[in-house]
């Protein structure tokens, strides 16, 4: 027998800005990156992914961009600036993104060119993924709206959209070239979406960083009030937390374990047996609720911490139960313990709470102890 042995490493780097009016003729951000990305003498091209949860508020954004490539041309911005349905909805019917790839091919966006996606967390991960299948990967720019896709999602390196009725079964591992975290679109941000995001700084915080789980409770009141410097702090250190594991970590997921989806697996599932009307963050707060009490039951964190986690969680305003978690819940939620190792293969590895502020991963999960969890979630909810 004969054989050959490849071996080589790809570094990554990509950075995240942190700034405010993107599109702003003085903020020279953008252009500055764009124009010397890779070969500066090398003409490139960009096409413009918008999400319409943001061109209905922001009416004037297009103009903003058109007028912004007349004052800098960093690159040639493609005639047509795509505008389509964001939210989970965008991730749920292959149209969305593959109008994203017909754009693609009719512009000429090839693999020296770029996509700069404009939106949420769900809209990033729709276009992000229809980047990564055309041409074997165009250059991705994201540009996240929420707090949730500022603080998480939109820093990481996964894109993805649903199928076959499971959240996130097609998708990619393809790290974008930059991130530009602009501040000013949380202004326009309802009282739902300003809210969810945080769910993902109090995981972070739960399994990484006990400090920051003080500082979001001594924070919570400024941030209800929408206090905007205080968002930006919490959307800076989620962040970096969040890019600091990847880092440190398994950034492609070889293995079985996803500590950053500490409060997920409950969570991917509500989301669907909702039909999506739960915002992520909220069915995330949710989730960490059930994993903090089981984590409790199972003899790791103590009633006071329990009590301390479900405390900050209804101080930020998130309900911590939801009818669907006791219908049928030993279907649901084997189902969704099912789908969760599926989707990373191999063994089960569900992230629990050691302590606050300290991860634990566990193999297997008790199915009465789940069920207690939830009761006790909806005698206190």
């Amino acid at each position: 027998m004969q054989s050959l042995k490849q071996h080589f490493q790809v570094p990554y780097s990509y950075e995240v800005f942190f700034t405010e009016r993107l599109f702003a003729p003085e903020n020279r951000v953008f252009a500055d990156f764009v124009q010397n990305f890779g070969n500066p003498s090398f003409r490139k091209k960009i096409l413009f992914v918008l999400d319409k949860g943001i061109t209905d508020i922001q009416t004037q954004l297009t103009a903003e961009i058109v007028s912004y490539f007349q004052a800098h041309s960093p690159a040639d911005l493609a005639p047509e600036i795509l505008v389509l349905p964001g939210g989970e909805v965008c991730k749920n019917d292959p149209r969305f993104y593959e109008e994203v790839i017909r754009a693609l091919d009719e512009h000429g966006i090839d693999r020296h060119s770029f996509v700069a996606c404009i939106g949420g967390g769900a809209f990033l991960d729709m276009a992000g993924y229809a980047a990564a299948i055309s041409h074997r990967g165009v250059k991705f720019i994201r540009i996240p709206t929420t707090v949730l896709s500022q603080n998480d999602s939109g820093v990481g390196v996964k894109n993805s959209v649903n199928y076959l009725g499971k959240k996130n079964f097609l998708g990619t591992f393809a790290p974008p070239v930059a991130v530009f975290n602009d501040y000013s679109f949380l202004e326009s941000l309802g009282e739902r979406d300003w809210r969810s995001g945080i769910a993902e700084a109090v995981k972070v915080s739960l399994i990484k960083d006990i400090s920051f789980f003080t500082w979001l409770e001594s924070t919570a009141d400024a941030m209800n009030q929408r206090d905007k410097s205080v968002m930006i702090e919490q959307i800076y250190r989620c962040a970096s937390l969040h890019m600091q594991h990847i880092a440190s970590g398994d950034p492609f997921e070889l293995g079985s374990a996803r500590p950053l989806d500490f409060g997920h697996w409950a969570a991917h599932k509500l989301e669907y047996l909702s039909d999506f009307k739960i915002r992520h963050g909220e069915a995330v707060a949710i989730g960490i609720a059930l994993d903090s009490v089981y984590s409790h039951l199972i003899g790791h964190l103590t009633k006071e911490d329990v009590d301390r986690i479900i405390h900050l969680l209804k101080k930020l305003g998130f309900t911590i139960f939801h009818p669907a978690l006791a219908e049928n819940d030993k279907i649901n939620l084997t189902n969704g313990l099912n789908e969760f190792r599926e989707h990373l293969g191999g063994q089960l590895t569900i992230t629990l709470l050691e302590q606050v502020g300290k991860g634990v991963e566990v193999h297997e999960m008790d199915f009465d102890l789940i069920k207690k969890s939830v009761d006790y979630l909806e005698q206190i909810a």
